[in-house]
């Protein structure tokens, strides 16, 4: 084994979706709970040894989880709403992540700036919370009957209350003194169970611009929580200088900083070294896909070292390698050239025991670094990669502005598409059925024919016309069934993007994505979409909505090469859907919803760089949309959003309609809009579809009337929180049916 390398975790969700599979059978009755922890202890156990394989010293107990470590979190600290109170076991811990027929679940939402969410706790004062080991001792003690002496992960106090929600008003940062005894307590059993345990405390939040408040509670917490125990405090996904200058003065043993995405971090060296701390140094990129360049890896290391103690340094990731990938191994098809530059979370393993081999003079394969040199040199001419056609076209673009403005397009549209106010529609997907995926996939393996596909899709269409048509929306989708992910799907079309097999990540609970990853210049080979649609609408005389995914979801859903900024990635990316929206108006398609599911998610956890981003982010959007004339409406679709800060920005996109999340949280979100005078359309989600239950007539009405306490009926569309791609059909058409009737109730009592 290698000495002084470090993960700060590892994927759970299997490197075949194992825990997935088993989940999601388990909630539909087609499997035991049995089997479920079952599938949990053979993955645990295979992933630990293959870290333990690899050669790493710092190998994690307790990041595993069958939803989220925030929720594991809640439960181990006795930290239940009351709605879940009189459940135990699995059936409260799914139904706080999932809800059940009585009660919602907990608001979920983004954690920091990648696709993964968490759980958000429910706090309150007038709560007791009690403590719950049990997880984190039994992984414990399964790591150790494999002969691995695990660090044990916790989500870190601070970080936790962070993320957390007050359901009776007030700070949640007032909990501390009620939960920090509890980590005490169970520091305590850690203690008794081995000697010498590292627990890793994960502090991300500490990346952030926090009140002068907070970082007063890091001293108190970490000199209690460090005192008996041998502690390492983990930050990542940007610099936590502030935060540094204040851990040094605790007795933790460790300090984890991210020098990938946080290259600010190196202005704390100085404060480390004079600690004696141990250093943990993110150098191999836990976000990205792409082969560590070894030589600026070990550059980097020296520099370091000429400030802090070469023996006081661990080589790891910048975060967890639950964000990126599980294997190569299953990449079959994929471009030979284009693979030779890839390194998904497997890989990165041996990248971290590789580098801090040859860091700490151990011996190591000569190989591997000159097969790594090789790699990362042809990334750099490849003709895959570079096309002056399309930089000199992203370079020389004039059109930057859409037709009119906001005033003037509206009254336009208005008359033209002749819709009701409180008009109805859904986001864009609908459920996606086995015999849809089947047929997709037989076509993608050459199984069936085009025209059996074709039948497919077009079959699928139908229905989906004819149930909108039937339960009475106003403006209709076609269902998306032709895609399998709303970036994925853009990906697989536009030159210059590449996608996997079996490049899964875990978005959330079972739900998993599998992101295309951009590793060349972008350009539009055909159009994309405009088929699709204008079938759908040759099937009805309603509007049917072109869907596109906009420029910064697509960015922000991909993995992006790491040789260019961002922001020039977007733009071609919005060059490209430019031409698309072009063709979709040409086709006759009235309304076109360009989704920016991931626009906040974007964002930078630091403000200092926030004005930046917003400017070539809503350029972007801008680009894309600017071929629409006047008449052609506008939607966009933003996820998980707390608006306040970024609600001048959604004004200077200058979309005609946007619809948001709201479901979970009332009309809080809301009432931002009617603070700042906003005047465009808005279509606040009134059910949540992350959730299998059906809402009610009523419930439906009641969440409409708390709309209409902000926002006139004018400017206010009736849909669902989201895309219904990941729900049955049955409760779909029943939560439909019951919105449009609540919608015609309202509208007749207003009446």
């Amino acid at each position: 084994m290698s000495k002084n390398n470090y993960v700060v975790g590892f994927p759970r969700i299997g490197e075949q979706r194992e825990l997935k599979k088993v989940l999601e059978e388990f909630w539909a009755k087609k499997c035991s709970y049995k089997e479920v922890k079952k599938v949990a202890s053979e993955l645990k156990k295979r992933h630990w040894n293959y870290q333990k394989e690899a050669g790493i010293e710092y190998i994690s107990s307790n990041d595993f989880s069958l939803y989220d470590n925030v929720l594991d979190t809640s439960v181990m600290l006795g930290a239940i709403p009351k709605r879940f109170r009189n459940l135990k076991d699995e059936e409260l811990y799914f139904a706080m992540a999932r809800g059940n027929k009585e009660a919602t679940a907990c608001e979920m939402t983004k954690w920091f700036n990648t696709n993964y969410h968490y759980i958000v706790p429910e706090l309150s004062l007038e709560d007791e919370y009690i403590l719950d080991a049990s997880k984190v001792i039994e992984e414990y003690l399964e790591a150790k009957e494999l002969g691995i002496k695990t660090k044990i992960n916790l989500v870190g106090p601070i970080t936790y209350l962070g993320l957390s929600k007050r359901v009776d008003g007030g700070d949640c940062y007032e909990l501390l003194s009620k939960i920090l005894p509890l980590y005490e307590k169970l520091l305590v059993k850690i203690n008794e169970l081995d000697s010498d345990i590292l627990v890793q405390f994960d502090e991300p939040i500490f990346v952030k611009d926090l009140d002068p408040t907070v970082y007063s509670l890091i001293k108190y917490t970490y000199d209690k929580l460090s005192i008996n125990t041998k502690v390492a405090v983990v930050t990542y996904f940007e610099h936590s200088n502030e935060a540094t200058n204040i851990l040094v003065h605790t007795p933790v043993w460790a300090i984890g900083l991210d020098f990938v995405h946080g290259k600010e971090n190196l202005e704390s060296l100085e404060t480390i070294s004079k600690s004696a701390k141990k250093l943990i140094v993110g150098v191999v990129d836990g976000r990205n896909i792409w082969k560590n360049d070894f030589e600026n890896s070990l550059k980097l290391l020296e520099d370091i070292t000429k400030v802090v103690n070469k023996d006081d340094i661990l080589v790891g990731a910048s975060c967890s390698l639950l964000h990126v990938p599980f294997t190569l191994k299953y990449e079959e098809k994929q471009n030979i050239e284009i693979k030779n530059w890839l390194s998904y979370a497997v890989e990165k393993l041996d990248e971290i025991s590789l580098i801090s081999k040859k860091f700490f003079a151990q011996e190591y394969d000569k190989n591997s670094f000159l097969e790594n040199f090789k790699a990362n040199e042809s990334r750099k001419t490849s003709k895959l990669i570079h096309s002056e056609e399309v930089k000199n076209r992203v370079k020389n673009l004039n059109s930057l502005e859409r037709e009119g403005v906001y005033e003037q397009r509206i009254k336009l549209q208005k008359e033209l598409l002749g819709y009701e106010n409180l008009a109805t529609t859904t986001i864009g997907s609908f459920p996606q059925t086995p015999e849809v995926r089947l047929a997709r996939s037989g076509f993608k393996k050459g199984l069936i024919s085009e025209e059996e596909y074709l039948k497919e899709m077009r079959a699928y269409i139908d229905d989906c016309v004819e149930f909108q048509e039937q339960c009475g929306l106003e403006v209709f989708v076609h269902g998306e069934p032709e895609r399998n992910d709303m970036v994925e799907y853009f990906g697989e079309q536009l030159n210059g993007y590449g996608f996997s097999q079996n490049g899964w990540v875990q978005s959330y609970g079972s739900r998993c994505v599998k992101p295309p990853f951009i590793y060349g210049d972008i350009s539009r080979a055909k159009p994309m979409t405009v088929e699709w649609i204008s079938y759908a609408q040759s099937k009805t005389q309603k509007i049917m909505k072109g869907m596109l995914t906009g420029p910064v979801t697509i960015l922000n859903w991909s993995f992006v090469r790491d040789d260019k900024p961002r922001s020039e990635v977007s733009k071609q990316i919005a060059v490209s859907l430019s031409d698309e929206v072009d063709d979709l108006q040409k086709a006759g398609i009235k309304i076109i919803q360009v989704d920016e599911a991931a626009f906040k998610e974007g964002y930078p956890l630091r403000d200092s760089k926030i004005k930046e981003y917003e400017s070539w982010a809503v350029r972007d959007f801008k680009i894309c949309v600017s071929k629409a004339k006047k008449e052609t409406q506008i939607h966009t679709h933003m996820c998980y959003s707390e608006f306040n800060d970024i609600i001048k920005t959604i004004e200077a996109m200058d979309a005609d309609v946007i619809t948001i999340e709201t479901a979970r949280s009332g009309n809080e979100l809301l009432k931002i809009f009617k603070k700042v005078g906003y005047k465009q359309e808005v279509g606040p989600g009134v059910y949540d579809i992350h959730s299998p239950r059906v809402p009610s007539v009523k419930e439906i009405k009641t969440q409409i009337k708390l709309l209409l306490e902000v926002l006139p009926k004018e400017q206010l569309w009736i849909n669902p929180d989201c895309g219904l791609k990941t729900r049955k059909w049955k409760e779909t058409k029943e939560a439909l049916v019951n919105m449009v009737e609540a919608v015609n109730q309202v509208r007749e009592e207003l009446s």
